[in-house]
């Protein structure tokens, strides 16, 4: 940590003036070259931090990708417990994040106390934790889960296994859905995802009557009924490539319209829009706080700096590892 002010501690990032017409995106490069650095980012990122990325990816990825990352330092722009999961991980490195405001709603919506608690609550029960959690709540868990792999780590368990799964009541609701389980639902959701706009959809569908609709298993249920595809944010992807169709309305963080649009040239891609605004995307508020300004001067500065308590991240770590095995 060098030159660490009360300014950035209090603001979660480092503030610092840049000279008008710097090249940040040349400066990131050399300061990745000189620091042996590398950038991972996920998805959610807004597209001129996806295309100078390492590693880019869904929280799955971005997992499985930074086991034995050959860096010194990893810096990850995403949000606050996917840098904690790369840190589990790699726990000999220096992980940085571009600022420490970028937090999740699922993540916050489960307290380690409550969840202990909870689960205190049900002994019967084995516990599976979405990844968007934190590294406390990855500590109290059997086996932890990203949007990709849940529906299969779920029926890793046998039939009569009570199980609690939290904190997405939307992903766990249509995971009992498709195993025909009655998991334990925690009741938290993402931001996100709770917010598209059926009505406005289904315009849309009028509009684009060839048009398939696309979402992700985090969104409310009426969304995913109307939907002709469910799948993680790297399934969508994956999708639309294999698609006859050419036009997709996309309910999900309009972030992967990047890759979307980069990938398949000859296709349509429409962000569904949420309830309350009149535009036609739905942003992550806490993925979009990082810039290539707060890149470049974290790698700069080597802060904010991810720190997990070793024997939380012992404890967290058994869960991802378990979910690595079954991926």
């Amino acid at each position: 940590m060098n030159n660490i002010n009360k300014a950035w501690l209090k603001s979660g990032y480092v503030t610092e003036e840049i000279p008008q017409g710097t090249d940040l995106i040349k400066e990131i490069q050399i300061l990745k070259e000189k620091k042996n650095a590398i950038l991972m980012a996920h998805y959610y990122q807004t597209g001129e931090i996806q295309d100078i990325a390492d590693i880019i990816g869904d929280s799955l990825a971005l997992a499985q990708k930074a086991v034995g990352v050959n860096a010194d330092i990893i810096l990850l722009a995403g949000v606050h417990f996917m840098g904690e999961t790369v840190k589990i991980l790699n726990p000999e490195k220096k992980v940085l994040v571009p600022d420490l405001n970028a937090g999740c709603s699922l993540a916050d919506s489960c307290k380690a106390e409550d969840f202990k608690l909870f689960i205190q609550q049900h002994p019967d029960h084995k516990v599976v934790s979405y990844v968007n959690t934190s590294a406390d709540v990855k500590a109290l868990t059997d086996v932890v889960v990203t949007s990709t792999n849940a529906l299969k780590v779920v029926e890793s368990f046998p039939k009569d296994q009570n199980i609690i799964f939290g904190p997405d009541r939307n992903l766990g609701s249509y995971i009992n859905a498709q195993t025909g389980r009655e998991m334990l639902l925690w009741d938290g959701a993402c931001h996100v995802h709770e917010k598209f706009s059926l009505e406005k959809i289904l315009q849309l569908k009028n509009q684009y009557p060839d048009a398939e609709l696309i979402c992700h298993p985090e969104c409310k249920k009426p969304i995913v009924i109307a939907s002709d595809f469910v799948g993680s944010t790297a399934a969508l992807l994956t999708y639309v490539g294999k698609s006859s169709k050419s036009t997709f309305i996309v309910a999900t963080e309009s972030g992967i319209l990047h890759q979307m649009i980069k990938a398949y040239l000859d296709k349509t891609f429409i962000a569904a829009p949420p309830i309350d605004s009149t535009c036609g995307c739905n942003n992550c508020e806490y993925m979009k706080l990082n810039t290539l300004e707060k890149l470049y001067l974290t790698l700069k500065y080597e802060w904010p700096e991810v720190v997990v308590d070793p024997e939380t991240a012992r404890l967290a770590r058994r869960p991802i590892d378990a979910m690595l095995a079954l991926s």
